[in-house]
């Protein structure tokens, strides 16, 4: 009796996945597949291979790649650091960085806007240290800049979780048997990191590879990915069906790659480090 009682609990949320995530997915399944007079069709979801679009892909592709390199590259080392210090001073380090999540999305973005662009804090810097201007707004590097700054946090949590749960004795036994800093990086520390790693690339590549709003603000019309596109068809075409097609076609790409990294995790054994 208790069990039904506590069950009860779970309405609101099942509630919550049908009317926002099941039925959702099933509008965008149906447009998919079917054309403007409802019948059935395969052409929404071959119009991937048209070249505008396999070009976005294309860039999409590559963007969610370099951000989730870039902010391995600065989770990681910093995750070391942080674990270094000493806890109330590392707690503090991570509040710093969890901060500017508080702030809106869209907000963060302009922000960016406003120190890239030609006139901006950026080009006022170099002009008063008396270096060269650089051009970044509306380029590929601007929205490479936004998209590292808007999900590194979400790499260096995992990351920082994983490197304090190791135990210090497992290093100083490392230390005791003659191996130096190096090797205790990449034979301990590393391979005891790598589910909170697999979860910050999981955590990073996939809304990367799917975002839109930071390649409209900082990118403007010289950076389509292909979440754009399908913006796109839905707000300006109000091609339905086609957005529907490409929107089916990206979360493939999505659930293959987050089934490569479960199944990297628990080639690593990942699944017996927590």
């Amino acid at each position: 009796m208790n069990r039904t009682k506590k069950s009860w609990f779970a309405f609101p949320y099942i509630l919550w996945i049908i009317g926002f995530t099941v039925i959702p997915l099933c509008l965008v399944l149906y447009y998919a597949f079917t054309n403007t007079d409802g019948q059935i069709t395969f052409e929404n979801i071959f119009a991937i291979a048209e070249p505008a679009h396999l070009k976005s892909l294309w860039t999409s592709l590559k963007m969610a790649v370099l951000t989730t390199l870039i902010c391995f590259l600065l989770a990681y080392p910093l995750g070391l650091i942080l674990r270094s210090l000493k806890l109330k001073r590392s707690n503090f380090v991570i509040f710093l960085f969890i901060l500017p999540m508080w702030m809106n999305f869209l907000l963060r973005t302009m922000a960016w806007q406003l120190i890239l662009s030609n006139n901006g804090l950026l080009n006022n810097f170099l002009d008063f240290i008396h270096l060269p201007r650089v051009h970044l707004i509306y380029t590929f590097k601007a929205v490479l800049i936004g998209m590292v700054y808007d999900f590194l946090p979400f790499m260096i949590l995992p990351v920082y979780n994983s490197l304090s749960a190791i135990d210090n004795d497992i290093i100083e036994a490392g230390k005791d048997l003659g191996a130096n800093y190096f090797t205790i990086l990449g034979k301990i520390i590393f391979p005891l990191t790598l589910p909170g790693v697999i979860s910050g690339i999981t955590m990073v590549f996939v809304p990367s590879m799917t975002s839109f709003v930071i390649s409209n603000v900082l990118g403007g019309s010289n950076t389509l990915l292909i979440g754009n596109i399908i913006e796109q068809e839905f707000t300006y075409n109000f091609n339905w069906n086609l957005g529907s097609g490409l929107s089916f076609v990206l979360l493939i790409f999505t659930l293959v790659s987050m089934a490569l990294m479960s199944v990297f995790d628990k080639s690593e054994g990942g699944n017996n480090l927590w």
